[in-house]
């Protein structure tokens, strides 16, 4: 016999928290005929491991070689068996009585594969708490451009800690490319979004931001913050495979994912430089984004006199010459010569917020 839900917890190096965090999940109120516990330790270095094991028999404790989020999400669905699985890191907490309130949402809503929720923030380095909540509940989907456009507001409430899914939706998707050496929750949030998710209206988890956060970096080192975009531009490019494999509509594939992929390589670019093919991926990618119905001689501008420039300069030059053509606002001239009739795009055009 199944458990009703596994608590699926990825951890590496917390030995800070990593107690706190599996007392919080053991205190939910669930026999262990009720919830399965799976920690998945990526190859800790401290005493994680230590302490992981003063939790066993109650906790499974899959010990693997460092390999990063997906490769740990991977192993940990593996020695899983719930039916429903909620997913947590190893420094953050969960709140009394979140198991039963998403697991409750999930038997009276069919219709849905996954339950999202609001959230507490607490930063470290201030002991600041914020509470991040929406402001009804509701169910998202991918199943139009409109209906993405209203996921993509409630993103956020489908972070790792918030994230429940039916065992449905990970069968479909994994294993996960282990290249998603982090980020790779946008993966599960991503199918949970394609295949329907009720978002409820209360903070049921609590979120530590501190350093060690592998997404919340210091922008100063030039290293961390160049191996931050480069992930997630991978990270969106294997969302957008992961979105065609579940068949969702290519309009709505590209309206969640293209603004967040060119906004982490156009950063990219324009800090530390790099190939002018990617420049010229970039720009072209964001063109067929906000250019529904270009005209011929817009497209000769876009393709050829844009393009060329692309391939020519390196990237960190030629995204100075664009924000100077910005500032000047040379683009009426463009407008003048080559009539380009735009339809942009109404996208949020900014990604969510990761924390």
């Amino acid at each position: 016999m199944r458990p009703l839900v596994t608590a699926l917890v990825d951890t590496y190096n917390h030995e800070r928290y990593i107690e706190q965090t599996l007392a919080s999940v053991l205190e939910q109120g669930l026999s262990p005929a009720e919830l399965e516990i799976v920690v998945v330790d990526d190859g800790s270095t401290d005493k994680t491991p230590e302490i992981i094991r003063k939790f066993v028999p109650r906790v499974k404790h899959v010990r693997k070689k460092n390999g990063g989020q997906a490769s740990a999400f991977n192993a940990g669905f593996a020695e899983s068996h719930g039916e429903i699985v909620a997913t947590l890191d190893g420094d953050d907490l969960w709140e009394r009585g979140k198991l039963a309130k998403v697991a409750n949402a999930l038997e009276e809503h069919h219709e849905v594969a996954a339950v999202g929720h609001g959230y507490y923030e607490f930063r470290e380095e201030t002991a600041e708490r914020r509470i991040h909540v929406p402001q009804r509940r509701t169910t998202i989907s991918l199943a139009s451009v409109e209906a993405t456009r209203a996921a993509f507001v409630n993103w956020t409430f489908l972070l790792m800690g918030a994230l429940t899914v039916r065992r449905e939706v990970l069968e479909r998707i994994m294993p996960l490319p282990e290249d998603m050496v982090f980020m790779a929750d946008t993966a599960l949030q991503c199918a949970a979004m394609a295949m329907g998710a009720l978002i409820l209206d209360e903070a049921l988890f609590c979120y530590r931001h501190h350093k060690q956060n592998l997404y919340a970096i210091d922008p100063e080192n030039v290293t961390k913050l160049e191996r931050k975009y480069r992930m997630t531009e991978l990270v969106y490019d294997r969302a957008y495979q992961i979105l065609t494999k579940l068949q969702v509509p290519d309009p709505s594939i590209s309206e969640l994912l293209t603004a967040s992929w060119l906004q982490a390589r156009r950063a990219r670019l324009q800090r530390f430089g790099g190939n002018p093919l990617h420049t010229f991926q970039a720009e072209m990618r964001s063109f067929r984004r906000e250019c529904k119905d270009p005209s011929i001689r817009y497209r000769f501008f876009k393709y050829v006199i844009m393009g060329a420039t692309t391939l020519v300069l390196p990237p960190q030059q030629f995204y100075k010459l664009r924000d100077w053509y910005a500032r000047n606002d040379l683009g009426r001239y463009r407008d003048r010569l080559f009539k380009a009739d735009v339809t942009a795009s109404t996208s949020p055009g900014k990604p969510p917020e990761r924390v």
